[in-house]
């Protein structure tokens, strides 16, 4: 069986209530759900949630809230991986379950298609994991910090001079959602490293949404990109 786990607990602090706030027309955490279901990847989705309304919005959208998350897995500091794990534990009570992914209520970018490519490394590699990242827009090897004067260095100061066409590109987490085989989930493995594999998605399409000012700017980068898909479709 492959399950998505979607968390989305209540007591979001600097967006309120952002899991089911309007985003471009639906709640928040509607897109995710939508994602999960037009993948055609998995027999269940699941929202992991402590909060009533969020488990009545995510029933409305069509996904399944079978139990009310543990008030010990829902505070601030809980980490992705027990959520996902505890999930993981319910559902085997009623059958095995070989892969889950965690897909994020906060993630409006995430499409179809980019669930299906994922899987499809994750059972290609033989990985524990599989998720999306894309690459820094600045080089961080050209990074700077500046202390409480607001003097600055350099962080890799020998690269001052490096051009940036030479430098190594990186990559960071998407935040959008990561697949996993549910025995990695169960043994608490760590999501990055040598056992995961990425799928690399364009800039335009990630964006992380702690504050107001992410909600925003993803609200107009949304906007933009279902513009352009609806000018592609004329």
């Amino acid at each position: 069986m492959r399950i998505a786990v979607i968390p989305a607990r209540g007591g979001s602090r600097r967006v309120p209530r952002k899991n089911v706030k309007d985003f471009c027309g639906r709640p928040m955490i509607a897109w995710s759900i939508e994602a999960a279901l037009e993948s055609g990847c998995f027999d269940r989705v699941i929202v992991s949630t402590d909060d009533d309304e969020i488990g009545e919005v995510a029933t409305a959208w069509g996904a399944d809230v079978p139990f009310r998350r543990p008030a010990d897995l829902s505070d601030d500091f809980t980490p992705t991986i027990p959520v996902v794990a505890h999930a993981i534990r319910w559902q085997q009570q009623s059958g095995a379950v070989e892969q889950a992914c965690c897909i994020y209520a906060t993630a409006p970018f995430v499409r179809p298609e980019d669930l299906r490519a994922a899987l499809s490394l994750l059972d290609g590699h033989c990985a524990d994991y599989a998720f999306t990242a894309t690459t820094f827009e600045f080089p961080i090897q050209r990074a700077i910090r500046i202390d409480g004067g607001g003097r600055v260095s350099m962080f890799q100061p020998e690269h001052m001079m490096t051009r940036s066409q030479d430098l190594e590109e990186a990559f960071h987490d998407a935040g959008q959602f990561y697949w996993g085989r549910a025995e990695a989930w169960l043994a608490g493995r760590p999501i990055f490293g040598p056992q995961s594999v990425a799928l690399a998605l364009e800039r335009q399409r990630v964006q992380d949404i702690d504050t107001t000012e992410d909600w925003d700017r993803a609200e107009l980068i949304f906007g933009a990109l279902q513009a352009r898909a609806q000018k592609g479709d004329a």
